[in-house]
């Protein structure tokens, strides 16, 4: 393609488009205006929003659940710093999106302009890289540059971009994907996988754990193949519920925090851990129940795209730098070439025996009475209803934190997560996000009340833009996760833990949507029923008034410690006087 006369904005537009841009979202700003207004000519879906974090977050569920890039952006300065938080969210999701920054214009930079922030240096912490257009004519360039860390290094890079930038003329030529980047899947080492193949065919009590990668990568049969073969139970990774399908008899759920405890159980006792597409990320791996099921006995194998992520947490006896399906599938065709094997009933015995110990614990757990809703008999309800084809998305807190232990899925990239960012307010606008990607499916969001303060603005832009998703809100009027440290450590002091509301099911009538309050778990089916329908055309706010005294263990034992008070006037304050 030869080089022809462009902007800057349409240089940019143009390598957008050439790399399957569809959508971008965020909140219009006179800075970008010269780019924004050729958008609707190229084809580039605009979406505004509320508050720039719900374009971050949006933007990372999208491309979760489609695997293609979202462009997020904001008016330079206060926009963009706006969108720190869900920038950070989707950099530890290890999800590629652009996050285009207009910035001050060079004339005035220093002169503590209006809306002037030095905007590179702050996102550099939490991207994959952060850099700036460094002159007009390099705006095609410094966009093909960002997809090619995008997706070398999985995830998020922030591109600056004054102002003035977008104007004048250059000549360039707008390159596809496959002329500048390579197409190639990266394939093991073959000794290496051999490796692995002896480790695990010594192995006495193997198991296999399922992460993201493995969704990415579209291995889940290979996966479901070797944990027949191997007679292995399959654990998914923390808050990637949908990284093996639930209903396969060798599923034994989530591990980390409010997870399995038929998974945890399981990688506590396995010799061997086969990690296909995971980072086995340090929360995700902490010890739960009282239990460390990372033992530091176990060989592990671990598998995964990024040779950073290798024995970065745990040590391991085999690292394998590959494509999650291309090396799972030669591990199994060594296997097999080795040796045949039938299913190990004993094992599989051990198997259903776990598993059915942990359904019939979560089941009586929501089954207790609440005041007025036992928050887990919500879930429970949720969980059983929903339509296999439903994408959820969870918020972080108490309650949703708690639906770990429930919401089981049979098809991958049906689950998205705010994952280890850990921050409130982003099931909602994940939901948006997932609904761009995949219209066709239910989406629902399951968020408590404190992070929906956080959220429920965005119900005008489910409607404005014609995005029907469930919000369920779980009402028990306050931030419960906090709450539990104030039992547990501060002997009952409640400082800050308490929120008072409207009735969230009412507003969200008053911006558009459907409005349903349940307040009692006799309502909860009909009312899901009533949800589901009327998502086909408007979004629907379903707000659970549930028991605030049920709650979950702390997040973080490790991080607290009962107070101890030297001071005369705190005395009464300290544990060793209660």
């Amino acid at each position: 393609m030869a080089k022809v006369k462009m902007t800057p904005s349409e240089a940019i537009v143009e390598q957008l488009l050439a790399e399957g841009v569809e959508y971008c979202v965020g909140i219009v700003g006179s800075a970008f205006m010269d780019m924004l207004d050729l958008f609707p000519a190229a084809g580039i879906k605009f979406i505004p929003v509320r508050d720039e974090h719900t374009a971050g977050h949006m933007m990372d569920a999208y491309g979760r659940i489609s695997g293609k890039v979202g462009v997020c952006i904001g008016q330079n300065g206060p926009g963009v710093t706006n969108l720190v938080t869900s920038v950070a969210t989707a950099n530890l999701a290890h999800t590629p999106m652009l996050v285009l920054g207009p910035s001050a214009g060079t004339p005035t930079i220093g002169w503590d302009g209006f809306q002037e922030c030095d905007q590179v240096p702050i996102f550099k912490p939490i991207t994959k890289a952060s850099f700036g257009i460094p002159h007009p004519s390099r705006a095609a360039d410094c966009v093909r540059t960002a997809f090619r860390i995008m997706h070398a290094d999985r995830g998020p890079v922030y591109l600056d971009i004054p102002r003035n930038y977008f104007y004048g003329e250059l000549e360039d030529e707008i390159l596809p994907p496959e002329k500048y980047r390579p197409t190639t899947k990266l394939i093991p080492d073959v000794e290496i996988l051999k490796q692995a193949a002896k480790v695990l065919s010594e192995a006495k009590n193997p198991v296999i754990l399922s992460g993201r990668g493995a969704v990415d990568a579209g291995a889940l049969e290979v996966v479901a193949e070797l944990a027949k073969y191997l007679t292995a139970p399959v654990a998914v990774s923390y808050l990637h519920n949908d990284a093996f399908p639930a209903d396969n008899p060798y599923w034994v759920g989530p591990i980390g925090y409010m997870g399995s405890k038929a998974a945890m159980n399981s990688i506590k006792e396995a010799d061997v851990i086969l990690a296909v597409g995971t980072r086995l990320s340090v929360f995700g791996t902490l010890p739960q129940y009282d239990t460390t099921y990372f033992t530091g006995e176990q060989k592990i194998i671990q598998i995964d795209i990024n040779p950073k992520q290798i024995g970065r947490r745990h040590p391991v006896e085999v690292g394998i730098v590959g494509d999650a399906k291309i090396a799972a599938q030669e591990i199994l065709n060594i296997l097999k070439s080795q040796e045949d094997r039938s299913v190990d009933e004993a094992r599989m015995a051990k198997i259903k025996e776990k598993q059915e110990a942990w359904d019939k614990e979560i089941y009586e757990l929501a089954m207790k009475d609440g005041n007025p809703i036992n928050p887990r008999r919500a879930l429970y309800e949720i969980a059983k209803f929903k339509p296999a084809d439903t994408i959820v998305t969870t918020d972080i807190g108490n309650v949703s934190s708690t639906a770990n232990s429930y919401m089981r899925f049979t098809k991958p990239k049906t689950h998205v997560a705010c994952l280890t960012f850990g921050n409130t307010g982003f099931a909602l606008q994940a939901a948006l996000g997932a609904k761009l990607a995949k219209p066709e499916s239910p989406v629902l969001a399951i968020v408590g009340d404190g992070a929906w303060g956080m959220s429920f603005y965005e119900i005008m832009t489910a409607v404005e833009q014609n995005l029907p998703v469930i919000a369920c809100v779980f009402n028990n009027g306050a931030w419960a996760a906090e709450k539990k440290n104030q039992v547990d450590f501060y002997n009952n002091r409640f400082v800050g833990a308490d929120i008072k509301a409207p009735s969230w099911a009412k507003l969200g009538e008053v911006m558009g949507g459907k409005g349903i309050k349940v307040e009692t778990p006799e309502q909860i089916p009909a009312a899901l029923e009533e949800a589901f329908t009327a998502s086909a055309k408007v979004p629907v706010v379903l707000e659970f008034m549930v028991d605030g005294t049920q709650l979950a263990p702390p997040f973080r034992k490790d991080a607290l410690a009962l107070p101890t008070r030297f001071l005369p006037k705190y005395a009464a304050l300290d544990h060793r006087n209660w």
